[in-house]
């Protein structure tokens, strides 16, 4: 490869210091700029003035190595922060929309496990499913003490699967609407319902609130050699009426329920009071289709975090 220039391979040192030289020549010959008198302070900016940083003024960076501090911070543009907002953004909706996981052990040995995961904001879609996760064996000991505790069989694993939506109300006549369904394959059952809710708010801190609800229970049977399997449904309504007292911590729930394998209505009373924070009580007395009287009496405790 060659290259030429007019000067000359030997003269090109010479052109460039000639170039050089130009530059600081014109460098040196330029003028600075006009730096025009301070203006006169006008009476009315005495006041402005006064207001000005004073030497006798507290050192706000008194204590604080200047040398040290990371300016390389600031060197930060828009783009950039756009970018980190954008990921905040999806890391908390991530979070917000993700799945949730429980679990607690059961006295046999088992777990329950729950899942649940908003599927859409609107109408507040959800699903999830609840399944008891058993606990294989390990021992010969732990066999038999599993068989003892299952009635001479082994714990089984078993799951549902659900899906929820909650809706607004209907002006006036209720407030919000709820709809659910469950399907359990392992048992061959599937439950679909709705539920009405209505909030009346009554004297001091004290709200009423009306509830009715309907549901249709399938239950399959298993077919079998010579039998053919079949299914029933069983149509079913309950009405409610809680009274709450929210200084208090005290609510108080009367019902009824009526069913299509019932041929009255079951009615229950029950009561709840929280002790202090997380801890609640509650008891309801209830009667059953064989004419007995249900009675329960149960102790919470809840924590969220």
């Amino acid at each position: 490869m060659e290259f030429s220039t007019g000067f000359g391979w030997t003269r090109l040192p010479l052109a460039a210091a000639f170039i050089f030289g130009s530059v600081l020549t014109a460098s040196a010959q330029i003028i600075p700029p006009f730096s025009p008198a301070p203006a006169a302070t006008a009476p009315d900016e005495e006041s402005d003035a006064a207001d000005a940083p004073d030497v006798n003024d507290p050192d706000v960076l008194k204590g604080i190595d200047v040398d040290k501090l990371d300016w390389g911070q600031l060197a930060i543009d828009a783009g950039t922060l756009n970018d980190i907002i954008a990921a905040k953004k999806r890391a908390q909706a991530a979070a917000r929309d993700g799945m949730d996981w429980s679990s607690n052990a059961n006295a046999n040995g088992s777990s329950g496990v729950k899942v649940k995961q908003s599927v859409s904001s609107f109408w507040d879609t959800r699903v999830g499913a609840d399944m008891t996760v058993a606990k294989e064996p390990t021992t010969m000991s732990e066999l038999l003490a599993q068989k003892a505790a299952n009635g001479g069989n082994l714990p089984q694993s078993s799951g549902s699967a659900w899906a929820a939506a909650t809706a607004p109300g209907a002006g006036p006549v209720w407030d919000k609407t709820a709809v659910e369904g469950r399907i359990d394959p392992g048992s061959e059952q599937s439950k679909i319902g709705a539920s009405l809710t209505k909030s009346v708010p009554l004297a001091g801190d004290t709200s009423l609130t009306l509830q009715n609800g309907y549901s249709v229970n399938q239950q399959g049977t298993t077919a079998l050699p010579g039998i053919a399997g079949r299914t029933t449904r069983n149509y079913e309504t309950d009405q409610s009426a809680k009274v709450e007292i929210t200084g208090t911590g005290t609510s108080v729930t009367a019902g009824q329920t009526l069913s299509t394998t019932d041929d009255k209505w079951l009615r229950k009373f029950g009561a709840e009071q929280k002790l202090f924070d997380n801890v609640t009580v509650s008891g309801s007395v209830g009667e059953t289709s064989q004419g007995a009287i249900n009675k329960r009496l149960t102790a919470g405790f809840k924590k969220s975090w």
